[in-house]
């Protein structure tokens, strides 16, 4: 493979934001069992006219004028997403039409919270392979149209949000893209999941009487493969590489759970000033959370050219996700 490289980062979410005192009008909750739970403090909800498509376009747009490039440039998309606009067209082609990428190809990944880390990894091989110039890789979710607002277990974790990655080569022996683990759990795909609106379960009076069509989530099996695979899947991608814990310079987890992300950390050996976390402003975004803080990490200074990047996630499904990258920009 061709060195490859992360050449620009763009990330949107909507203005309106949803606090936990907002929260403690609507369900059973508090500000103090929110925190001490999750971490969480407010989020951000599109409103009902904004889509998945289109945080997707403004975090796009962003990243393509930060690089100084055009959407014709643009090689192919991939969508990372589980709230599509339709369930077809894929959202990557309502985005490539209304960017105006005329030369992309396209598809949706669908891999709940490790999507945009499989995406990630696609984008890798397409760009070191040599076929693609440039790879858009997006991570967007309107969470907010699948979450059922009476159910104070999952309603308090999830907001609305996308961010964008350019991927393109990278000078030959430059920083760049270094490796990957990705893995598949299937036996966990009950624990996590949105069990009506397939074709299993098509919807159906009673599928939206039995409120079937939101998020269901048995939140302790979650947390305990979470915490345990997350932190083993880092680990075994940095000895893969004769890279130790220490010389991580930044990890950019997932964000899902405060308690999740610190219990991976000392897992990992990897001290808390290292790792980034940004879940009290935004919640679970799924696949936009890592290139949100991304971003993050660009404008306050806590990413720079060399340094050593760790992203990982883990989703429903039960799916896993590391990547290692050497920061180029």
């Amino acid at each position: 493979m061709r060195n490859v490289k992360i050449s620009a980062v763009g990330a949107w979410v909507p203005p309106r934001v949803l606090t936990n005192a907002d929260l403690e009008k609507m369900v059973d909750t508090t500000n103090e069992w929110i925190l001490e739970r999750t971490g969480i403090r407010e989020r951000h909800i599109a409103d009902p006219e904004i889509a998945t498509s289109d945080m997707a376009l403004n975090a796009a747009r962003i990243a393509l004028e930060e690089r100084g490039t055009t959407a014709e440039d643009v090689d192919a998309i991939i969508l990372c997403t589980v709230t599509p606009d339709h369930m077809f067209p894929s959202t990557a082609c309502i985005i490539q039409h209304k960017l105006g990428a005329k030369h992309a190809w396209g598809f949706d990944l669908v891999a709940a919270c490790s999507s945009f880390v499989y995406g990630l990894t696609t984008a890798a091989h397409l760009v070191g392979s040599g076929s693609h110039k440039k790879v858009l890789v997006i991570g967007s979710d309107t969470m907010s149209r699948i979450i059922d607002y009476t159910d104070r277990s999952t309603c308090v974790l999830f907001g609305d949000g996308a961010g964008a990655f350019l991927i393109e080569p990278g000078e030959e022996g430059g920083p760049g893209f270094i490796g990957f683990r990705n893995e598949l759990d299937g036996s966990g795909g009950e624990a996590l999941k949105m069990p009506a609106g397939g074709s299993r379960m098509p919807p159906t009076h009673e599928t939206i009487d039995q409120r079937l069509h939101f998020v269901h989530q048995e939140g302790q099996a979650v947390f305990k493969f979470a915490v345990r695979r997350m932190g083993e899947i880092s680990s075994e991608l940095l000895a893969a590489h004769n890279l130790k814990p220490s010389d991580v310079k930044l990890m950019i987890p997932h964000q899902a759970n405060r308690r999740i992300i610190l219990a991976c950390a000392d897992r990992l050996g990897i001290p808390h000033d290292k790792v980034l976390i940004n879940i009290e402003r935004y919640g679970n975004t799924t696949s936009g959370t890592i290139p949100i803080a991304t971003r993050e990490a660009i404008d306050t200074g806590r990413l720079q050219k060399g340094d050593l990047v760790l992203f990982a996630a883990v989703g429903a499904g039960f799916t896993v996700g590391a990547n290692l990258w050497r920061w180029a920009i």
